[in-house]
C-alpha cells in the first residue's frame, strides 16, 4: 500500500512537473547571432545590416511568434579568418539558434563549411558565392535572403543591349568575388545579345585612388560597367568624373547604393545600375519601410538596409510556420526553405530550388529630385532567377562565374 502511495506521489509530481518543463523551455528566447563589418570600406554596408536588423527587430518588440528574440552582434572586421572565428563564437560560446550575415562574399564562403558541420541555420544577404553556397555545395542550412551577384546584373546586360543599344563595353569592378561574379554575369548576357566586352580591368578592393585605373579605360566605348561595394562605387565615380570622362556608367547594386548615394554629387547623375532593391519601390509595405527607416536613422535605406530586413522577414515567417517552436529544428529549417513573401521593402521572393531567391529586379537611373539624388525605378524586370533564361541544368553544368570566366574573347 505503501509503495503504491509512493508511485502515486511521484506520479503526479511528474505530471504537475510536466507544464513546468514546458513553460521554461517556452520562456527560452530565441538566441539570433549577427555577423557584421564595422570597419573598412565595407563599414557602410555594416552599419545599414546593423539599421536594418534593428529596426526589425524593434517594430516587433525584439518578439516573434510569442518569443522573446536575444540580438548577439559579432564583428568580422571583414577578415575571412576572424568572421569564422566569430561564427565559432556565436554557436559554441553563444548558443545561438540562428544566424543572419555576413556581409560580403568572401565572408560567406569562409564559413559555408562549418555552417553545414555545426548545422546552425544562417539566412544570409550576402549575394554572391553563387555557386559554391547555392549550388553544387548546396547546403540546407543556408537560406539567402537575397539574390546572386549575377542576378541583377544579368539583367543590366539585357537592358544596356536590347534598351540602351550599346554594342562595347569596358568593364571595371573590385577584384574579388562579389566583383568577379557580377562581371561575369554582365559579360555573359551582354556578349550573348550581340554585344562586346572589349576591356576588362580590376583594382584591389582597398585601392587608395582611381586615377591610374581610370586612366587606363578606353574611351571608343559605348559605356563602362562599374562594380564596386561599399564606398568604392563613390570613390570612383569622383575620380571618373575629374577625368571628364563622357562615356556612360552601368553600375552594379552597390556602385550608386542608396547608402552611399547621399555622399555622391552631379558625377552620379545618369548612372543606370541594377538592383532587388531602390527607395524608389512604389509599394505601401517599402514606403512604410523607407519612412521608418528614415525617422529612426534620418537616412535613406538602401542594398544592405533592406536585404537584412528581408532576412528577418524570412526568420519571422519561419517562426510563425512552427508557432515558435524553433527547438525543432527539422520542422524550422522546413519552414525557412518553404518561405514565400508576399510583403516587405524588396517586393515577393520565393526561393528556388537550391534556396536561391526568385525575385524581382529593377532598373534604375540616378537622378537629382527636391535637391536630392535618388534611384529612380525605369523598369521592373519580374521573377527573375539566378539562372536568368537560361537552361538551370545547362547553366549548372556549364564552368563557374569567375575572374576569367566566361572567357573575354573581345578584348582589344
Amino acid at each position: 500500500m505503501l509503495l503504491r502511495r509512493l508511485l502515486s506521489a511521484v506520479a503526479i509530481a511528474s505530471a504537475l512537473a510536466l507544464p513546468v518543463q514546458e513553460a521554461a523551455a517556452q520562456a527560452e528566447p530565441l538566441r539570433l547571432g549577427f555577423l557584421t563589418i564595422r570597419s573598412g570600406p565595407l563599414a557602410a554596408g555594416g552599419r545599414q545590416m546593423e539599421e536594418g536588423i534593428n529596426l526589425f527587430l524593434k517594430e516587433r518588440n525584439f518578439t516573434l511568434s510569442g518569443r522573446k528574440v536575444e540580438l548577439i552582434i559579432a564583428d568580422t572586421g571583414g577578415q575571412p579568418a576572424l568572421a569564422k572565428t566569430k561564427t565559432q563564437e556565436l554557436v559554441e560560446r553563444d548558443k545561438v539558434h540562428v544566424i543572419i550575415g555576413p556581409l560580403a562574399t568572401f565572408e560567406a564562403l569562409a564559413i559555408d563549411d562549418y555552417i553545414m558541420q555545426a548545422k546552425v541555420p544562417l539566412i544570409t544577404p550576402t549575394s554572391a558565392a553563387q555557386v559554391d553556397l547555392a549550388q553544387q555545395k548546396k547546403s540546407d542550412y543556408v537560406i539567402h535572403a537575397a539574390g546572386t551577384a549575377a542576378q541583377p546584373t544579368h539583367v543590366l546586360a539585357d537592358y544596356a543591349a536590347k534598351k540602351l543599344g550599346f554594342k562595347r563595353i569596358a568593364t571595371i569592378a573590385d577584384d574579388f568575388t562579389y566583383g568577379h561574379e557580377g562581371t561575369a554575369g554582365f559579360q555573359r548576357v551582354f556578349e550573348d545579345s550581340g554585344g562586346k566586352v572589349v576591356q576588362k580591368l580590376w583594382s584591389p578592393l582597398n585601392a587608395p585612388e582611381y586615377g591610374t585605373y581610370v586612366g587606363q579605360l578606353k574611351t571608343n566605348v559605348d559605356a563602362v560597367y562599374a562594380g564596386f561595394a561599399g564606398t568604392n562605387g563613390l570613390r570612383f565615380l569622383r575620380q571618373y568624373s575629374e577625368y571628364r570622362l563622357k562615356m556612360p556608367v552601368l553600375g552594379n547594386p552597390t556602385c550608386v547604393d542608396e547608402g552611399v548615394l547621399k555622399n555622391m554629387g552631379d558625377e552620379a547623375i545618369g548612372v543606370y545600375s541594377a538592383s532587388w532593391y531602390s527607395a524608389g519601390i512604389d509599394t505601401p509595405d517599402n514606403k512604410k519601410f523607407v519612412q521608418a527607416i528614415q525617422a529612426e536613422y534620418k537616412v535613406t535605406p538602401g542594398f544592405y538596409t533592406a536585404g537584412t530586413y528581408t532576412a528577418g522577414l524570412f526568420l519571422e515567417e519561419a517562426m510563425n510556420n512552427v508557432n515558435g517552436k524553433f527547438e525543432d529544428k527539422a520542422a524550422f529549417l522546413k519552414a525557412l526553405r518553404s518561405v514565400r513573401l508576399t510583403h516587405g521593402p524588396m517586393g515577393p521572393i520565393r526561393l528556388d530550388e537550391y534556396g536561391k531567391p526568385v525575385l524581382n529586379v529593377y532598373i534604375r537611373k540616378v537622378e537629382r529630385k527636391d535637391g536630392q539624388l535618388v534611384n529612380t525605378i525605369v523598369e521592373t524586370f519580374r521573377d527573375v532567377s539566378q539562372f536568368w533564361t537560361y537552361d538551370a541544368k545547362q547553366f549548372l553544368a556549364a564552368p563557374q562565374y569567375a575572374r576569367d570566366i566566361p572567357p573575354a574573347k573581345n578584348l582589344e
